[in-house]
């Protein structure tokens, strides 16, 4: 379907309960279903996962929701994927109760692949499956600490070899946890056991602020300085902080003044130590540098980059890139040697509701997901151009009208909130959503 090597693009499908295949025999027992592009399911349609898309597919719940998670970087090597894969999440939950919340480190290992459908066989045949399939279970271990309020926003960087946590709390206060000590004992049960009996309740954060006056959601660590950290809130403040010795921090009072809304999300500049972008419900996005006084630091704006909220932005390690998604379902890319112009580069639309999570490739430079309030995760790639003697169009006239640097889409989530790309474990995806955590890799990536 597409025009690149290597790349394959695949959409959920849906499949008719018994009665249904036998009154529309004639058409086929299985259809692709795009959400708003054609007709919705009917009564006694469900959706059918392909698991040939999948090189791995794995879900978890952790009780209470989470809003936000981070990939803890690990030591057990880059660019590995080899199976099972074994990773590390943190994550802040989003109980009913402030006292019910936990800030939390996973463990999962033992994931396997998507396993190939078993053919009819012996007895003897179908015991040693029965084996294989108990050895092939996937684990999980939870290291949890007690947080007052939910947590609407994680996200971690490593101060040395210390691995840290900055945490936006819905009550108004970010906080920084130190990790060490869950990332531990989450190795060890007996340990683990241990600590939720003995420490897990003596756990607090190392440092924390409460000058932005309400909660937020906004937050990014420096790739580049570290330590050095950026939070954002619903009053429109910006507050930048600096890190000084003994795992405290000197957080500027004076905020960065230019969004009349909401700041919703913040990514520092890979390539210049200084430099940063947000953007807002004001519909902005504007490029700062924090050499200025914060009153006159905004360099750059785009006042009107998406009709409505702009909720989320994704700086390209790789190339001068920023990706936006808003609350009008659009994903827009804005080269940045080319910002005052205020049009993006480029503009793709498959997302029927607002944009949720965006992010680039840790590896592949024109590779980027997104995940959206319509349920769906899509997979694009900016080199992909569709083969005019495919015919795939004619073959499924659905498919004509989709964009052609659009690989994949993955379903099946309920209010999914965000994604992050496994930076160790090539196209690897993991997303949070209502129903919980899904660790997937597909054929597309």
């Amino acid at each position: 379907m597409a025009a690149r090597k290597g790349r394959r693009r695949t959409c959920e499908t849906r499949e008719p309960t018994e009665a249904e295949s036998r009154d529309t025999s004639s058409e086929g027992p299985v259809q692709v279903y795009l959400p708003g592009r054609g007709p919705p399911l009917r009564e006694g349609e469900e959706l059918v996962m392909d698991e040939e898309a999948y090189v791995l597919y794995h879900r978890a719940q952790t009780g209470a929701p989470c809003l936000s998670f981070d990939i803890v970087r690990d030591h057990l090597g880059d660019s590995r994927t080899e199976l099972p894969l074994t990773l590390y999440l943190c994550a802040g939950t989003q109980a009913e109760s402030a006292q019910s919340n936990r800030l939390m480190i996973l463990r999962m290992h033992n994931l396997h692949g998507t396993k190939p459908t078993p053919s009819e066989g012996s007895d003897e045949e179908e015991e040693e499956d029965e084996e294989d399939e108990e050895e092939r279970k996937p684990q999980l271990e939870l290291a949890m600490v007690p947080h007052y309020g939910g947590i609407n926003r994680v996200r971690v960087s490593w101060l040395g070899e210390e691995p840290v946590a900055g945490v936006w709390s819905e009550k108004g206060q970010v906080e920084v946890f130190a990790l060490r000590r869950l990332l531990q004992v989450v190795e060890d049960p007996q340990a683990l056991a241990a600590f939720l009996r003995d420490e897990q309740a003596q756990m607090k954060p190392i440092f924390s602020f409460a000058g932005h006056m309400g909660e937020g959601f906004a937050l990014d660590w420096s790739p580049r300085v570290p330590g050095r950290l950026l939070t954002g809130d619903c009053q429109k403040n910006i507050h930048l902080w600096t890190p000084t010795d003994g795992s405290s921090w000197r957080v500027d009072q004076r905020p960065f003044v230019g969004h009349t809304r909401s700041v919703e999300d913040l990514q520092w500049s890979p390539t210049e130590d200084t430099v940063f972008a947000s953007c807002s419900a004001d519909a902005s996005i504007r490029i700062w540098d924090i050499r200025a006084v914060p009153s006159k630091a905004c360099m750059l704006t785009t006042a009107t980059a998406h009709d409505g909220d702009v909720n989320v932005i994704s700086w390209s390690r790789r190339e001068p890139f920023l990706l936006s998604g808003g609350d009008d379902g659009a994903l827009k890319i804005w080269d940045l040697r080319q910002f005052k112009s205020g049009s993006p580069v480029a503009t793709f639309k498959q997302h029927v509701a607002p944009v949720t999570s965006v992010e680039w490739h840790p590896q592949d430079s024109g590779v980027f997901a997104a995940s959206g309030a319509d349920n769906q995760i899509t997979q694009w790639d900016l080199a992909v151009e569709r083969d005019p003697e495919s015919g795939d169009a004619e073959a499924d006239p659905g498919l004509a009208d989709l964009p052609q640097q659009l690989l994949f889409v993955h379903q099946g989530e309920t209010e999914l909130k965000e994604l992050h790309w496994h930076p160790q474990c090539p196209g690897l995806l993991v997303s949070t959503a209502l129903s919980g955590f899904t660790v997937f890799r597909t054929i597309s990536v």
